[in-house]
């Protein structure tokens, strides 16, 4: 039988682990898992419309830019900086909503949306 210590000890090795070793934020947790089409359409759509036209009401609100323009005057590095850090004053980061690799991921189905 193990001593309460050793029990309590693993317990708080557990815990640590889920708070500090995954360190994703509620809303990450939420996104895992789902398609990165799906992701878009839920947080990016709203001001980039599901085609990446701007077309929205609050995409032309904001004058949000078509992504055949946009793919042009941004490399993808770039554009992975403006959607983790956020470009104020109108767009969110995401950088503690998603991934690096989800980011990346949105980021090309974004640009890929100008191909079409």
């Amino acid at each position: 039988m193990k001593s309460n210590s050793a029990l309590v000890g693993g317990l708080t090795g557990v815990v640590g682990a889920a708070v500090l070793g995954i360190g994703l934020t509620a809303g990450a947790a939420a996104a895992q898992g789902k398609p990165i089409s799906e992701l878009y359409l839920d947080r990016c759509a709203v001001c980039h419309a599901a085609d990446g036209t701007g077309k929205t009401a609050k995409g032309r609100k904001l004058k949000v830019e078509d992504v055949r323009k946009t793919v042009v005057k941004l490399t993808v590095a770039q554009m992975i900086e403006v959607t983790t850090k956020g470009k104020a004053p109108d767009m969110d980061a995401f950088g503690k909503e998603f991934s690096a690799d989800q980011i990346k991921q949105l980021v090309d189905y974004y640009r890929d949306l100008a191909k079409k």
